[in-house]
């Protein structure tokens, strides 16, 4: 019997070993799992990071991209408006010379000037070389000083010419002239009719008069009021051939 008991209890102990080294096993994989469910749980989660820095970095990217390409646009407009604008500044710097040299014989003379004046092209004759003070009657060399004028604007084609009375501040009263702007009025419209009658359309010349609101000089001596007492004859300029004429035409519809 004991030989037996003995033999119960060695296949008990055995199966408790058996049933101890499994568990361990067990538990030890059990363990490694855990750690490579943890590793890879780490793993995702960077990734997952990683992704949204990605994405975030994406959009701006893609906000960097589209402001980047809204600024090259309005880059470009700039371009084309200043290279629109630099041609035009050309254009009328070669219509500047032009004038110039058509002119030269009679600025070259002291008849009278070229000037650019408010963006525009003018045509300066010292009124004390045409009319006597007071008066809108032409002197003979007046007369003759404008035909010469009028001939030369008849070789510039396609333009409007305006005929501008200026004086000095001194006041004038008579009876035929109340104020200067009466005497500067009266002495564009004589200028007018003698380029009329030289041969200018009538539909390309205008007078107005500015009596001495406008004087180039100041008017407290002599030489700067006779500066101030003139005939201006100006380009004017055709605003359809500028930059934004047609933005401009658009809004004036509106």
């Amino acid at each position: 019997m004991t030989k037996k008991l003995t033999s119960v209890l060695s296949f008990l102990l055995l199966c408790s070993c058996v049933s101890n080294s499994t568990h361990d096993e067990l538990q030890n994989e059990h363990s490694a799992l855990e750690k490579e469910y943890n590793d890879a749980k780490a793993k995702v989660d960077e990734l997952e990071t990683l992704v949204a820095q990605l994405e975030q970095e994406l959009g701006k990217a893609s906000a960097n991209k589209k402001s980047m390409a809204n600024s090259i646009q309005h880059m470009k407009d700039a371009l084309k408006k200043e290279s629109e604008r630099k041609q035009e500044v050309e254009k009328r710097l070669a219509e500047f010379r032009k004038l110039i040299s058509r002119f030269k014989t009679l600025t070259d003379a002291g008849e009278l000037s070229i000037q650019i004046k408010d963006g525009r092209m003018v045509v300066v004759l010292p009124s004390d070389v045409l009319f006597k003070s007071g008066s809108a009657s032409l002197s003979p060399k007046g007369v003759d000083t404008i035909e010469k004028v009028a001939k030369v604007l008849l070789t510039i084609k396609g333009k409007q010419f305006q005929i501008e009375g200026h004086t000095d501040n001194v006041p004038i009263r008579s009876p035929k002239y109340p104020s200067n702007w009466e005497l500067a009025s009266a002495r564009a419209l004589t200028v007018l009719k003698i380029m009329k009658n030289a041969g200018l359309p009538e539909n390309t010349i205008s007078a107005a008069s500015f009596a001495d609101t406008k004087p180039v000089s100041e008017n407290d001596n002599k030489e700067g009021r006779a500066l101030n007492r003139r005939i201006d004859v100006v380009v004017i300029p055709d605003l359809s051939l500028l930059p934004g004429y047609e933005e401009l035409q658009q809004q004036s519809q509106q």
